[in-house]
Formats: C-alpha cells, sequence, structure tokens
C-alpha cells in the first residue's frame, strides 16, 4: 500500500523507467509514502489499473510518452471511472506541449510539464494536506541539477540483472534540430562529476555490465566526456558495454587517444547524421561539418573497436528519395555497423511544423505522429520507405546477414537502390514486412541473388551458411539442402558442441 504510486508504461519490459526513479529518488519526506509500479504497453490497460487499485493509492503519478499515450488515456479513463477520488498527474514530453488539444489532459486532474524532478514532489505534497494547486496545468522550472538526489540506487537487483540501466551525465543539447525536442532543452547543465562517478563506482560494484547514457550529446562537454571514459577503461572488465550518443563531428585527438585504448565492443556511439543533404540541413537548422564527421568515422572504423550506430531520417522537408538514397550510400561506404533509419515523426512542441505548408507535408493524428506524405514523396513513395526501413532492420541491422548483405550491391554502384529493390521484390513475395520467419527470410535473400541479379547459386549458398552458422544454429535450411553437403552440417554441430562440452567440463573443474 502506498500514498503515491508512480508508474508508467515501458516500450519493452527490458526498459527501466528513469523518470520515475528521479521523481522517487526527490521526494523528500513523502519518499517512505511512494513507490513504483512498472507495467510494458504489451500489458492491457484494466489489468494495469487492477494493479494499481491494489494499492490504494490517493496520487497516481503517470509518465506519458509518445509511445504510451495510447493505452495511457485507457488506463486514465478508467482510473477515473473507477476511482474518481484518487488524483492523477500527468508528467513527461506527451503532455508538456499543446496541452488543450488532448484527451487524456483533458482526463486528468494534474499536468506538470517539463522536468519535474522537484516539482511533483512540490504538488503531491499540497495533495496530501489537502490543498488544492490553483492551475490543473502546472509548468516546472529547470531544476538544478546539483540539487537533485541522483536515483541510481533505485536500480534494484532484477534491473541490474536484467534491464536497461539509463545514465545522464548532462541535460540540454545547444544545437537546434527542428525534428527533436531536445532543441528546446537549453542550456546544458552538468549533473556534478564527482557524485555521478560514485554512483557508477556502486553500479559496478553491484555487478552492471551495461551502461547507457541518454546525454544527447555527450562529447560535448570533452573534460567530462574523457573523465567517464577514463573511469570506465581504468574499470574494465569483460563483458563491459557503455553506450553514448555523440556529435558526429566533433571528437578531438583528446577523446581519441582514450577511445582507442577500448578493447573491442565495449563502446556503442549513437551518431544522429539525419542527412547529408546540406539545404535540407538548413532547411531543419542543423549544423555539422561533413568531412570532420567522414573523418572522425574513418578513425573510429580504423583505430578502434567501437561499435558505431548511425541515424539517418526520411521525409525531412526538402529532401527527396533520390537524395536520401545518396546519403545512404555515402554512409554504407563509411562504414557503421548499424544504420537506424527512421521515419520524420511531428513531435508535439517541435517547430518542425513550420515546414507543413511549404512543403505540403502531411503527418498521421496518432501516434507516433509519422510523415504519410509531403511534396517531394508521396504517400505511395513513404510506404515504400517504411519497407525499406524495416527490411533493413531485419537484414542489415539484426548481425543475422554480415556475409549476406553487401551480396546485395555487388552488382551494383547503389546500395541504397539495390536494397529498396530487394525489398519491394521480397515484399511482392511475402505481402508483409513484419511475422516474417528468419528462414524464410533468409531464402528470399537466396532467391533474389541469384534469380534476380544472376548471382553464382554455390556463392549465395555459401555466404548464407556462413551467416546461418554465425548465429549458433547448425540445421541445414530447406532451401540450402542441394547446395550444402551433410559434411558441412556435421562439422558445423561439431563446432557448436565442442565449445558447450568445454565449458560443462570446466565448470565441473
Amino acid at each position: 500500500m502506498a500514498d503515491i504510486v508512480l508508474s508508467t508504461l515501458n516500450a519493452k519490459y527490458i526498459h527501466a523507467a528513469f523518470g520515475l526513479r528521479y521523481l522517487l529518488a526527490n521526494l523528500g519526506e513523502l519518499k517512505p509514502r511512494a513507490c513504483i509500479v512498472e507495467f510494458d504497453i504489451n500489458q492491457r490497460p484494466l489489468d494495469i489499473a487492477e494493479i494499481l487499485l491494489a494499492q490504494n493509492p490517493r496520487i497516481i503519478g503517470l509518465g506519458v510518452y509518445i509511445w504510451n499515450v495510447t493505452p495511457t488515456t485507457e488506463l486514465v479513463a478508467a482510473l477515473k471511472r473507477i476511482r474518481p477520488d484518487i488524483t492523477i498527474v500527468l508528467g513527461g514530453p506527451e503532455v508538456s506541449f499543446e496541452v488543450d488539444q488532448q484527451e487524456i489532459i483533458r482526463l486528468a486532474d494534474y499536468v506538470i510539464t517539463g522536468e519535474a524532478d522537484l516539482k511533483f514532489a512540490e504538488i503531491a505534497g499540497q495533495l496530501l494536506r489537502g490543498e488544492k494547486p490553483a492551475q490543473k496545468i502546472i509548468a516546472s522550472q529547470l531544476p538544478d541539477l546539483a540539487q537533485l538526489v541522483l536515483p541510481y540506487d533505485l536500480y534494484d537487483d532484477k534491473d541490474i540483472a536484467h534491464r536497461v540501466v539509463y545514465i545522464e551525465a548532462s541535460r540540454g543539447c545547444p544545437f537546434t534540430c527542428e525534428f527533436c525536442l531536445s532543441s528546446l532543452d537549453v542550456p546544458v547543465r552538468q549533473v556534478p562529476l564527482p557524485a555521478l562517478l560514485e554512483k557508477l563506482e556502486d553500479l559496478l560494484t553491484r555487478g552492471l555490465q551495461q551502461f547507457k547514457f541518454v546525454d544527447r550529446t555527450f562529447n560535448l562537454n570533452l573534460n567530462t566526456s574523457r573523465a567517464i571514459l577514463e573511469f570506465f577503461l581504468e574499470r574494465y572488465r569483460p563483458g563491459l558495454f557503455v553506450h553514448f550518443e555523440m556529435v558526429p563531428d566533433r571528437l578531438p585527438e583528446g577523446l581519441r587517444e582514450i577511445i582507442a585504448k577500448f578493447p573491442p565492443g565495449v563502446l556503442q556511439f549513437e551518431v544522429g547524421i539525419q542527412t547529408f543533404d546540406e539545404p535540407t540541413a538548413k532547411n531543419i537548422s542543423r549544423r555539422q561539418n561533413y568531412d570532420r564527421m567522414a573523418d572522425n568515422f574513418r578513425f573510429l572504423r580504423e583505430k578502434t573497436g567501437v561499435h558505431i550506430h548511425a541515424d539517418l531520417i526520411v521525409g525531412l522537408p526538402g529532401e527527396p528519395v533520390e537524395s536520401f538514397g545518396r546519403g545512404f550510400d555515402r554512409l554504407i561506404a563509411m562504414g557503421p555497423q548499424e544504420i537506424q533509419v527512421g521515419i520524420l515523426k511531428r513531435l508535439r512542441g517541435t517547430p518542425i511544423i513550420r515546414h507543413d505548408h511549404e512543403w505540403q507535408v502531411t503527418y498521421s493524428p496518432f501516434p507516433p505522429y509519422e510523415i504519410l506524405q509531403n511534396k517531394l514523396m508521396d504517400f505511395e513513395t513513404m510506404q515504400k520507405m517504411r519497407r525499406f526501413a524495416r527490411f533493413w532492420d531485419l537484414v542489415g541491422n539484426s548481425g543475422n546477414f554480415l556475409e549476406t548483405t553487401p551480396l546485395l550491391w555487388s552488382k551494383s554502384n547503389s546500395p541504397f537502390a539495390s536494397f529498396l529493390e530487394f525489398t519491394e521484390w521480397s515484399f511482392a513475395k511475402i505481402g508483409r514486412r513484419h511475422s516474417i520467419a528468419l528462414e524464410t527470410l533468409a531464402e528470399q535473400l537466396f532467391l533474389f541473388l541469384t534469380d534476380k541479379i544472376g548471382l553464382n547459386q554455390s556463392e549465395a549458398a555459401n555466404a548464407l551458411w556462413n551467416d546461418w552458422k554465425r548465429g549458433g544454429r547448425h540445421e541445414k535450411p530447406n532451401f540450402l539442402a542441394d547446395y550444402i553437403s551433410n559434411e558441412e552440417v556435421q562439422l558445423a554441430r561439431m563446432r557448436q558442441i565442442g565449445p558447450k562440452r568445454q565449458m560443462r567440463h570446466g565448470n565441473r573443474v
């Protein structure tokens, strides 16, 4: 039982709600009267309501995001019908803007816009004392990060063992990219470094192996970036993995030196390129030095073991599909391990809407508010690009087809054109872009490589078989029956069983 229940619907079970932990950590004297109850979007709103009501709370605080606003609206509607006496307070980016247009806000009692780390405690105290806030919509001032209690002690042992643990060294972004909510979050503010490093030490001592930093521009403050990287390097142990979001054209020698010392696979950098078209970048107020970016990519690929996750966006105002394709080809040549092809979204509060009239942009009215069409990409083209993005995730980003994927453009000058052709060919054959079995996808690759572009059957079969084995699979797919000998299958099986036997033997000893 708790007077205050903090809750949200995470996108997946493995995600731990960082914002809720900040709220609980900063409740002060109210903290013993509060608890966190987390869910995910696969759970039914009525079942969630039952669990929340079992706590018999007086206040329910809900974190609302683009991925959960629809089921959370249903949840709030049910809660207010069943227990109208419970006060529901909303917060989060989805309800911080356009507050007069949302059904969920109409249903709730109060909404805190902006960063509610301290404001929620203030409002909860008022409500528990029987005092009603003067306004339904309550704007929160940016908190002084030095005054916040850091929430990392609230990650429990289950979180550390099974979930993504989020870390932040700063909030805000100095850039003004119009598609991004961070463009409204200025100035950049730093978490006091000594306190953060102390908490990181505690998490390492408790056994945490994977750290995901949510800073929008981790490498903006070079002294802080270097200190954190040195911290992890000095404490390196096998299995350590640290994710950062980096500005792609800012990697000075001081950072390069420390990055190059990490063993392969420890660091992952998410770099948001978004577009290579300079007029489009100017349209959306994005600043980046493409030559410096290319040099940084070369360094990371040739001199380090960093895993690079690079982002491109489809549908930006002013960029036709041909320009996007050239950018994709350029990025392929730079060699990141992953390319995230995102579809432009109209996030609430972002200034990207100022282009709607000039570029005739139409967005879906439903979350995640993806673009449907614009002047340069009609709806049919946008649908093709959605399929492209989905199939690229299944093939290019999954790690299941490392050897096979480059064969798709082995007879072409454009990886984008070749993969788009594969996407449309496969979609015509399968009729869907979701729920595709891995063997079905592998067979589509084989047929496209051999029947469509005329690749040697043995070369295609060997590449697919090597990829198949790499994933720990040793049973021969049916479509490769005529190309892979039984001796090859037996050899693959023995290579997989051998290490397992050695591991079991080692454990006994």
